[in-house]
């Protein structure tokens, strides 16, 4: 009997779904901007946080799964041109931010959530720009046509899940940002550069799942 691959989609599932630490609702001020960023803390304090989520769509790809990002058009208002994953804000009907991540992934790039498998969550990630969010982790089955919406995606890509797992691919950088230095995680694939949220997304999930 072979074992698993550690970067199988079945290897992936098994250890969403058997998290530990803190539960994962509970724990938004252990991941966010403000950890690079200690100064931000008092600032995402005063907020009104609005509730998000975002689906992590790992591809059953035998021992190499993939994982699903999309490129954001230029023309939008926030973080136009950006790599992200699918996702956006918990509408009151979504009921869960499972439901919100599923719509959302159906709604950007036509991923139909009958390919969709939600296996767990990773904790809350508090966003500077007053977004709490909730990553989605998902297994998704081949087998999908994509058809992105053009007002929100200009391009879809996938990452093999062992060189985002892989702790030598996590950079950091910093920019100037509303007059002051920004720090975050980055992680160039290819002529691609991930960065900001999503890097940390991937970030909070090696350290959760991998480390």
């Amino acid at each position: 009997m072979s074992e698993t691959s550690p970067f199988s989609a079945e290897d992936f599932r098994t250890r969403a779904l058997n998290q530990a630490g803190a539960p994962v609702e509970e724990a938004w001020r252990d991941h966010g901007d403000h950890l690079l960023n200690p100064e931000w803390m008092t600032m995402i304090e005063g907020l009104h946080l609005r509730d998000a989520a975002v689906l992590v769509p790992v591809i059953d790809d035998g021992d190499e799964a993939k994982v699903i990002f999309t490129q954001r058009t230029a023309t939008l208002r926030k973080h136009s041109a950006q790599i992200a994953f699918p996702g956006g804000a918990i509408d009151p009907e979504d009921g869960s931010p499972e439901e919100a991540a599923l719509r959302e992934a159906e709604e950007e790039i036509g991923l139909a959530r009958h390919f969709v498998e939600p296996v767990g969550r990773l904790p809350q990630y508090l966003a500077g720009t007053g977004f709490r969010i909730t990553p989605v982790l998902s297994v998704v089955r081949r087998g999908f046509d994509l058809r992105l919406n053009p007002h929100e995606v200009d391009d879809v890509f996938e990452v093999p899940l062992s060189f985002l797992m892989e702790p030598k691919n996590h950079q950091r950088g910093s920019r100037i940002w509303n007059g002051a230095e920004r720090h975050f995680y980055q992680l160039p694939y290819q002529e691609r550069n991930i960065w900001g949220i999503t890097a940390s997304i991937v970030r909070t999930l090696y350290e959760r799942l991998y480390a």
